[in-house]
């Protein structure tokens, strides 16, 4: 594993208080931050994040409010000093702002276009994954990097196509963490099909989000919501819950895993 991050952690001195008495312990804090979002140099909103993939996450929070659709939109991305990421893509301009829905997200941040819950979906990019896969995914999962055990903080979220992992990132925040690869998505950096891991639970927004750029299958360490189900149904997209190597409990469309 790679060592610890410096810049996006804290170490804190604890006091530990048991029935045996007290003892100083230090631990490690994930550090968020607020960034802005700009799109062709229009301040769309902010979000408190990990600082690290801040460029995914620029594009991805953007594909997450409506403005951003599909890879090959987005030219570039600057993450500047003064706490703002600035996208430029090949979209409207001038559009009016979009209509947002409230997430579950922690503290209500949180944010999708109305646009997005609504209407029909576009075919998902085809794929299917082995069980043995679906074991070798979560534990590179696992081992990719020590924040989460360190500062029990931390989501992460994978992408796996192909054999092997594409793409990860973690966050504070379980929705950061998607936008992160999705922007990766969004920038081509990471195929736009596969299966998705996230630590974090699969509530609408998570699934429709991952239904909308096209990836069919969806899994997590947790539990779905009963919406975050209703729309992968509505997409087709293969559903899968308290993911572990060696078991699965699909929610839906378990033909794409095989074998």
């Amino acid at each position: 594993m790679e060592d610890i991050d410096s810049a996006v952690t804290l170490r804190q001195k604890t006091v530990v208080i048991t029935a045996d008495g007290r003892e100083e312990r230090e631990e490690i804090l994930a550090i968020e931050v607020p960034y802005k979002v700009a799109l062709n140099d229009e301040e769309i909103g902010a979000s408190m994040v990990l600082a690290t993939g801040l460029e995914e996450f620029g594009a991805g929070f953007l594909f997450g409010q409506g403005y951003v659709t599909k890879p090959g939109q987005v030219r570039e991305v600057f993450v500047c000093p003064d706490g703002r990421i600035s996208v430029h893509a090949d979209v409207e301009e001038g559009s009016a702002p979009k209509e947002v829905i409230i997430t579950s997200g922690c503290g209500g941040t949180g944010k999708i276009s109305r646009e997005m819950l609504e209407g029909a979906f576009d075919p998902l990019q085809e794929y299917s994954i082995t069980l043995d896969e679906v074991g070798r995914f979560i534990r590179e999962m696992l081992q990719r990097s020590p924040l989460g055990p360190a500062t029990h903080c931390v989501h992460g979220c994978g992408l796996w196509a192909d054999g092997r992992m594409q793409g990860f990132y973690e966050d504070v925040g379980r929705h950061n963490a998607v936008d992160k690869v999705i922007g990766a998505i969004l920038m081509e950096k990471i195929p736009a099909r596969g299966a998705i891991y996230t630590t974090g639970r699969l509530t609408s927004d998570m699934v429709l989000k991952c239904a909308r750029i096209g990836i069919p299958i969806v899994m997590s360490r947790t539990s779905p919501s009963a919406l975050g189900l209703a729309v992968a149904r509505r997409a087709g997209v293969t559903l899968i819950g308290y993911a572990r190597p060696g078991r699965l409990n699909v929610f839906n469309a378990p033909q794409r895993v095989v074998g």
